[in-house]
């Protein structure tokens, strides 16, 4: 039995993502609504995902484009906010991500009560955000030093708008990655939020995690959900979860609810 059995009673969980808008301090933050609009369009995103019938909620500042790799403290503030002020609505297990700042985001699921956090704890990385560097040690320390011995860690080990500076095959980096850096889920993304995620790619980190959790992290919907967890043990939605499939859309219940009727028939052969 892994954590994630013991955290879902299902199988093959999939975790919903509630998208916060733009928050004080990014480019996009909206003025006039200030931070109570913000929480609005959260709450609806929370109750739409959960009528849907989602098994987790990922809740996430995906609008604080573009993404620093150490945030400012406002950013984790505002969260821990919102978060605190919505917790009593949220049914089902949730996790934190603070793009694109590790140590935040574990800050943020201590602060917060989550259960899990993703994000890019390992690697070199070139991308859109510049050289992006991790320490991962330094990362597991805090951890530590915060409490947050019990908050899981689902590293993504093919992050969005990134490449791994090293030649190395995702094999290697995969099995390195669990052996020295002891995962609690790894993720696996396709180039941008929405984009589908290679099958091949998918497979080759499941045959490399052993006892791992391997999670899809994008481009999941109703089409290829049977086929993507046929391989990973978790999905996390975002993009799909949205009116017309459209990454700046509000949740859809009615694609929510598509989506998890076609996980419910794959549950029912497992």
């Amino acid at each position: 039995m892994t954590w994630l059995d013991e955290l879902f009673p299902v199988k093959k969980p999939v975790i919903g993502m509630c998208h916060l808008q733009a928050l004080p301090g990014d480019p996009g933050f909206d003025q006039v609504g200030g931070v109570d609009r913000v929480m609005e369009l959260a709450l609806r995103e929370i109750e739409a995902l959960q009528a849907g019938g989602v098994d987790g909620i990922l809740i996430s500042n995906e609008f604080s484009l573009p993404y620093l790799t150490k945030v400012e403290p406002i950013t984790t503030t505002t969260m821990a906010r919102i978060i605190g002020q919505l917790r009593e609505h949220i049914t089902v297990p949730f996790g934190v991500n603070v793009l694109w700042d590790a140590n935040a985001s574990i800050d943020l699921a201590v602060a917060t009560g989550a259960s899990f956090v993703r994000e890019i704890f390992t690697g070199v990385y070139a991308s859109d955000f510049g050289l992006w560097n991790t320490d991962v040690g330094a990362t597991a320390r805090h951890r530590v030093a915060v409490g947050g011995e019990n908050v899981r860690l689902l590293f993504n080990i093919v992050p969005e708008a990134a490449r791994y500076l090293a030649d190395r095959s995702i094999a290697s980096v995969a099995k390195s990655t669990v052996f020295n850096c002891r995962p609690d889920g790894l993720c696996v993304s396709g180039l941008i939020a929405g984009a589908a995620t290679d099958t091949s790619v998918l497979r080759t980190v499941k045959d490399n995690a052993g006892s791992t959790p391997v999670v899809v992290n994008t481009g999941v919907n109703a089409n290829n959900v049977a086929e993507q967890l046929s391989i990973a043990d978790a999905a996390i939605v975002g993009t799909y979860f949205k009116v017309d499939g459209v990454f700046e859309n509000a949740v859809d219940t009615a694609r929510v609810t598509k989506l998890m009727t076609e996980v419910h028939a794959l549950r029912q052969g497992l």
